[in-house]
């Protein structure tokens, strides 16, 4: 079983993961992130000499229209440049942050026995339902939406988070709850 930080567990698709590691990978990612972006407002605005007014981290806004940058920091009293540089080093953390949330996310599916492309459906999905309706106003098919997209958070929620996986070996690989024979050969 891979290490709790190994790459293959924060980075590869492949294999299974528990309830438990799918969890700290989520909380620990999501935290890293958070703290890394209020750190770096902070070190960018006091080499600009500029204030940091808040830092917000929302999946929601890539599916924006127009799409916007799904975290970003107000400055008070800064230039382009303030934004631009945040931006720069802010990106390539969130990237990987993003990358290891779907890679544990999927080998979680796949503890469930459930193919990767559930992710469309779980975050992805829900997230335009909610997008679409808040175009539509208020209307019913804005309500279809929005009760669609709450079905599919809940039930997303249920399957990554509460739902054991299937027991013994499935087409993903083995049961990483099941012992390892560890003897010689």
């Amino acid at each position: 079983m891979d290490s709790i930080v190994s790459n293959a567990f924060l980075f590869s698709f492949e294999e299974r993961i528990t309830r438990l590691r799918h969890c700290y990978a989520l909380f620990a990612s999501l935290i890293f992130c958070l703290v890394y972006m209020v750190i770096l407002a902070v070190a960018v605005a006091a080499v600009f000499g500029a204030n940091v007014k808040s830092v917000n981290i929302s999946i929601l806004d890539i599916f924006g229209i127009p799409p916007s940058p799904p975290f970003t920091a107000r400055f008070n009293n800064a230039s382009a440049a303030v934004s631009l540089s945040f931006y720069t080093m802010a990106a390539p953390v969130f990237v990987v942050c993003m990358w290891i949330l779907t890679a544990t996310s999927i080998k979680r599916l796949h503890d469930r026995d459930r193919s990767g492309w559930w992710m469309v459906a779980f975050p992805i999905a829900p997230a335009l339902f909610g997008k679409i309706g808040d175009g539509l106003g208020e209307s019913y098919t804005a309500d279809i939406l929005a009760v669609a997209a709450l079905v599919l958070n809940v039930w997303g929620v249920v399957e990554l988070l509460f739902l054991s996986g299937t027991i013994g070996p499935n087409r993903f690989g083995r049961d990483p709850l099941a012992p390892v024979d560890t003897r010689p050969p």
